[in-house]
């Protein structure tokens, strides 16, 4: 699955180009989109389970500057008993050069215990569909 970001003014820093924090919302936008693309958002709503963010390692590679269309994939990495990661690497269209790249770590939780949910039955299906 890939989103696809064109660079506007408000993304830029004092220095002119994107600030380290932006690639944060851009990661998770592309998260929105995954989840969205599909069912899955509606089906975890219905459940009362929530997709939460429990870590997120980024490498910052190159800067990305004003106009830019950066594309955002991303896939599942890995499944485990409570958690999973997501590889999202961020390229700039106009050269494939990777701008960043990070694994971020999920969990699935009862939004009424907040309790992390182990990742099994459809639950576990659904999030390897992201493969």
């Amino acid at each position: 699955m890939s989103t696809i970001i064109k660079i506007r003014g408000y993304h830029i820093d004092l220095f002119q180009h994107v600030n380290n924090a932006r690639y944060l919302e851009f990661l998770e936008a592309a998260r929105w989109d995954l989840l969205t693309a599909d069912d899955t958002l509606e089906w975890l709503n219905s459940k009362a389970i929530g997709f939460v963010v429990v870590n997120i390692n980024i490498n910052y590679r190159h800067p990305a500057v004003l106009a830019d269309e950066l594309e955002v994939k991303s896939s599942l990495k890995e499944i485990r008993n409570k958690s999973g990661t997501f590889f999202q690497e961020i390229t700039r269209r106009s050269d494939n050069k990777i701008i960043a790249d990070a694994v971020t770590t999920f969990a699935c939780v009862d939004l009424k215990t907040q309790k992390a949910l182990v990742l099994e039955g459809e639950l576990k299906e659904r999030m390897e569909a992201y493969k």
